[in-house]
């Protein structure tokens, strides 16, 4: 594939940092002391419901809101005092393209490149590499307005790369497209990830947030409730599973019992025939598997199972609506 971005130095630095950052619009709290950061070459996601402060501290970290108090830096600047700076250095796309409709793929694309100093010849240049790596190169002439949803989200994204940003801000990129459209825009910010480039993505599906963040920040209520990967979010709600399905003629309710002279808490499916009993770690498997075995119960089949992004989110959704506003 055309390399999206330059090379890029093989560090580990911040590129995205808030300490204690908040944003009040009058007597409403947006954002309440929020701190994290990312370091490049990474992928921060943020989660959270609609009014949990995702788009209030995206705004922030690009300079187009004022916080209120703390300090916030992206590329090393910081973004209250040296905004103009820093903003040649990020790129940002939201929820809606940005594209000019009148215009066609390719002049979109010239357009934003020249307005970024580059002479016809280059602009033309990176017009055409980013058309070839977003897969626009057909539709290049075409006005953008007659492109389909997944079409022109690639152009937007296209567009937040003209100027080979070291950082890139995606605030809920993928709604409403279609499945398709988002494995393939998933593809592209893991190559750009790949490439050195730093990038927040806010999102409210859990599956994006598991494949594509190196580490995820929770937001509810203007605060950040959890912080860290995939993995270790995980480890916080729930126990892992093991999910049985018996063979025919053996009863469930004996199987159970089994488990449960075993030491372990099964519960049976609503299909009747399943059985599952949370477990510490998969190793445990012999231990169900020896537990029925005793008692002359056969399985047909075993699955261990994982506690996901949802079984976090729910968790945690219980909690904050249990605290004390």
């Amino acid at each position: 594939m055309t390399a999206l971005m330059p090379s890029r130095p093989d560090d580990r630095r911040p590129m995205i940092e808030a300490i204690g950052v908040s944003k009040t619009f009058g007597p409403v709290c947006a954002l309440d002391s929020v701190t994290l950061s990312a370091p490049r070459g990474s992928v921060l996601a943020l989660l959270g419901h609609n009014g949990a402060g995702k788009t209030t501290l995206v705004n922030i970290l690009t300079a187009m809101t004022p916080l209120s108090s703390g300090t916030a830096r992206v590329a090393g600047f910081d973004v209250a005092t040296d905004a103009r700076k820093m903003r040649e250095v990020i790129g940002l796309t939201g929820q809606f393209a940005s594209v000019d409709e009148r215009l066609s793929g390719r002049d979109n694309l010239v357009l934003i490149a020249r307005l970024l100093g580059a002479d016809r010849k280059a602009a033309k240049r990176r017009a055409d590499t980013l058309l070839e790596v977003f897969d626009l190169t057909g539709a290049a002439k075409r006005l953008a307005k007659t492109y389909s949803g997944g079409m022109r989200r690639r152009l937007d994204l296209a567009v937040c790369l003209v100027g080979s940003p070291d950082v890139i801000f995606l605030d809920e990129p993928t709604t409403g497209l279609d499945p398709s459209s988002r494995i393939n825009l998933w593809e592209i910010v893991e190559t750009l990830v790949e490439q050195g480039t730093t990038v927040l993505l806010t999102t409210q599906y859990l599956d994006e947030a598991d494949r594509l963040a190196d580490t995820i920040a929770v937001l509810s209520g203007g605060s950040v409730v959890a912080s860290g990967t995939a993995a270790q979010l995980k480890g916080q709600v729930g126990q892992r599973s093991v999910t049985v399905t018996l063979e025919p003629g053996h009863d469930p309710v004996a199987a159970c019992l089994a488990l449960e002279r075993a030491g372990m808490a099964p519960a049976i499916g609503p299909d009747g025939v399943t059985i599952t009993t949370p477990v510490g770690a998969s190793k445990e498997l012999a231990a169900v598997i020896r537990a029925l075995d005793d008692d002359g119960i056969e399985a047909a089949e075993l699955a261990f199972g994982e506690p996901t992004l949802d079984d976090v989110y729910l968790a945690l959704a219980k909690k904050t609506a249990r605290q004390p506003a």
